[in-house]
């Protein structure tokens, strides 16, 4: 009779880890619909688009939804990439180089710039894999190298300058456009969490980034080919971060390998860890880091509609942060509860006597 309602508690864990992140992004918005009213959260239709606050927060959050999407996969395996940020500003800076000076307009000329910094992007992921995985270099120090490299490479690629495209290319609706009134960066941003889920939930590929996040010794001794999934890994996030500076540089239309995707690897680190993925590997949660990536962005306009000024973004993403972590934490949450525990049950104790 016991056993029923134990297995009840434990029955879906994962949605036991999205509960807080989901109760935070609640507050953050309702905060914004008292402040601003409803229409923060209603959209509306203009010039054939979706348009409203929370539209607009999910379509400037696309690029960093794609970048962190990417980022759980690597910190799965017990990694982290650093140079997602300089690895955005190669892409951008690859895709707007190859299309100024020629013909803008031309599809073709666009389906190649984005293909060629897609595939820089995938080879510098590769790159990071195998200084990891081959190498033994450890993840912090070996993409930190193309953290501080990078940026040098997408400013040697456009020779100092900001290349520029203009508005009557294609390739600027990459950033701008809109399918069915919904912008095109939601629709990439969805269709990158939609193939990374199938990939990593229907398929083996997500257990044996789990056994190698989770004990990578395990692994080899178990036949797993350790090494060949981490440059995968790295190489889908370095992919991923191309596709991302893709984007960034079609909504601005030009590309400035100096500050596009500044600090972007910090924000997507701190999506990862709100969305309940352990930075020592093994479980990981797409959607909860999707929920993370939500609440960054919705902070950052929180932080402008409630009056305060920007210098408040940092701290308010840390204390945003430190609140989730503690609510995660079990013990934390038994510490919490303990005082209350104490008194219901000192009643029952009379009652005993």
């Amino acid at each position: 009779m016991t056993e029923a309602p134990a297995k009840a508690r434990s029955a879906n864990p994962y949605l036991k880890r999205l509960m807080w992140p989901l109760a935070v992004l609640a507050v953050l918005v309702a905060a914004n619909v008292a402040v601003t009213g409803i229409d923060f959260l209603v959209p509306g239709v203009q010039d054939g688009r979706l348009n409203g606050a929370f539209v607009n927060i999910l379509r400037r959050s696309a690029p960093l939804l794609i970048i962190a999407l990417g980022m759980t996969l690597v910190i799965a395996i017990k990694g982290i990439d650093l140079s997602v940020g300089a690895v955005y500003a190669i892409g951008a800076a690859v895709a707007c180089q190859w299309i100024e000076g020629r013909d803008e307009s031309a599809l073709g000329t666009v389906l190649a710039a984005v293909g060629l910094a897609l595939a820089v992007a995938a080879l510098i992921g590769a790159w990071n894999g195998t200084m990891v995985a081959r190498f033994g270099i450890q993840p912090i120090v070996a993409t930190l190298i193309l953290m501080i490299a990078g940026r040098g490479i997408a400013q040697l690629i456009t020779g100092g300058q900001i290349p520029n495209v203009g508005d009557a290319s294609p390739f600027v609706e990459l950033g701008r456009g809109a399918i069915l009134t919904v912008p095109v960066p939601i629709w990439i941003a969805a269709a990158v969490l939609v193939a990374l889920a199938v990939l990593t939930r229907r398929t083996a590929l997500g257990l044996l980034l789990e056994s190698v996040g989770g004990n990578p010794e395990a692994s080899r001794l178990a036949g797993i080919r350790a090494r060949g999934i981490t440059v995968l890994v790295y190489l889908v996030c370095g992919l991923c971060a191309g596709l991302a500076g893709v984007i960034g540089a079609a909504n601005l239309g030009s590309a400035d390998a100096n500050n596009g995707g500044l600090w972007i690897e910090l924000d997507a680190i701190l999506a990862v860890v709100i969305g309940g993925t352990a930075l020592l590997g093994g479980r990981f949660f797409l959607l909860g880091t999707t929920i993370g990536v939500a609440i960054i962005g919705t902070l950052e306009v929180t932080i402008i509609n409630v009056g305060l000024s920007s210098q408040w973004q940092f701290t308010a993403k840390a204390i945003v942060v430190l609140v989730v972590a503690l609510l995660q934490s079990p013990q934390f949450r038994a510490w919490i509860a303990r005082p209350f525990k104490r008194r219901t049950a000192a009643p029952e104790e009379a009652v005993a006597e």
